[in-house]
């Protein structure tokens, strides 16, 4: 009868237990049915669709195609306010931002912006703002002008660096931290500055890595994608290769076939992308995920802490579970930098770190980015974390659990661990002859 008592004792506290991490899923499946995806949305933005293409005069076999769609881009405010019904104000608003900073859509991306936009997260995104204007900030916050040792090099770590292939985007984002670099026309980089960056990896061994990067590295035509590829592939000591590209997100017809079969001769492909809410995370935009997987490529995501964008604890791991589900993996959340024209995205790093700890322990690690803080300057990347140390002192760690439960370890080996030891080797000399 007592042991048996022990075990419906401890079975009990075990059902006490699952049902108290039940209530913390519970609560969070609640509050995430508040925000919408881009697969839910997905009946009012094919309505958008269509509206696009009866104004453009385009088919159905245009949209799939992404030069149409980047040689369609919206880029006049005129055209903008019309599809969109926006006032004579904010078209005006627009028009002067345009003059100070470039802005471009794909019809793709303008097609998720719904007829209520005005605080929607797809077109704060993607359609310029009178807080541009806001003089405050650094054109270059990251200083890539000075970590460049060679054309078209951003070199700021010990084993890897970024090759800047093209100022081009299908949708220039409101927060970018390059369109200091944007200008007025798209343009790639000339192959001889290219050649140069690659051969300034080939005569550095030690350069095991390399980002290839924009603008959107991803709107390179497949030829000109295959050579930079092949050039870095027959350097013995560059490991893996990375691409950086939004395509995914602001114009997924560009993942293509033939795109898929370039990217599959040079294994390991990385590609980090950046989704930033589960609105842009539609039917297109995970086909285009897939094809990209089925490829051998491996997908990470790179999202930006936007204040009144994902700022908040239900929208990031919504983003995050959703991002799982389409088979990318959250990499990084990066603090907005401090570059000028952006500053009303900016938010705390107190509210990073509350992100950071509504997400650990309370879902899969596998949806646990690293939070990152760039330093001033371009010295690199600051992973913040919430202190879960709370002391450390002689042999032992006070610590922190992700429900704010206090515990304790030994952080030294413990008084006798030698003699122990020790006394293993004997039994194993034993046994052993």
């Amino acid at each position: 009868m007592r042991e048996r008592w022990v075990l419906d004792d401890t079975r009990q506290k075990a059902l006490i237990r699952a049902q108290e991490l039940s209530l913390d899923a519970l609560a969070f499946i609640k509050a995430a049915e508040t925000v919408e995806t881009g697969l839910t949305a997905y009946k009012r933005t094919e309505a958008r669709k269509q509206q696009i293409l009866d104004f453009m005069g385009g088919s159905e076999q245009d949209w799939n195609d992404w030069r149409w769609q980047l040689k369609n881009r919206i880029r006049d405010a005129g055209v903008l306010a019309e599809i969109l019904g926006m006032g004579e104000v904010e078209k005006k608003r627009v028009e002067k931002v345009g003059k100070l900073f470039r802005w471009a859509i794909s019809p793709y991306y303008l097609s998720l912006i719904p007829d209520e936009y005005q605080n929607n997260p797809i077109f704060r995104q993607a359609v310029p703002d009178i807080r541009e204007l806001d003089e405050g900030g650094s054109p270059d916050p990251m200083n890539e002008a000075l970590t460049s040792p060679a054309p078209r090099v951003t070199r700021r770590y010990p084993d890897r660096l970024i090759i800047n292939v093209t100022n081009q985007c299908a949708m220039f984002c409101r927060h970018c931290q390059r369109r200091r670099n944007i200008g007025e026309i798209d343009h790639h980089a000339q192959k001889g500055d290219i050649s140069d960056a690659i051969n300034y990896v080939a005569e550095n061994r030690e350069i095991r890595d390399v980002l290839i990067t924009g603008g959107d590295a991803l709107l390179l035509n497949d030829q000109y994608l295959d050579w930079i590829l092949a050039e870095l592939h027959r350097i013995p000591h560059v490991e893996i290769k990375r691409i950086g590209t939004r395509t995914p997100v602001t114009l997924p017809q560009r993942v293509t076939p033939e795109l898929c079969d370039v990217l599959r001769r040079y294994p390991p492909v990385y590609i980090n992308t950046q989704f930033n809410h589960p609105l842009e995370i539609t039917p297109e935009a995970r086909d285009a995920c897939s094809r990209l997987v089925e490829t051998g490529v491996v997908l990470g995501n790179q999202a930006v802490l936007l204040k009144g964008i994902n700022d908040s604890p239900t929208v990031m791991k919504k983003l995050n579970h959703e991002l799982l589900r389409i088979r990318v993996r959250p990499y990084y959340i990066f603090h907005a930098k401090d570059v000028r024209g952006t500053r009303h995205w900016q938010t705390s790093v107190r509210t990073g770190l509350s992100i950071m700890e509504s997400l650990r322990g309370h879902t899969s690690g596998l949806a646990v980015p690293t939070y990152i803080v760039n330093a001033p300057g371009g010295y690199g990347k600051i992973p913040i974390m919430p202190n879960y140390i709370l002391n450390m002192k002689d042999d032992r760690v006070t610590l922190r659990t992700w429900e704010g439960r206090v515990t304790e370890i030994f952080h030294e080996p413990i008084r006798g661990s030698e003699d122990y030891r020790y006394h293993l080797q004997n039994q194993d000399n034993e046994l052993t002859g």
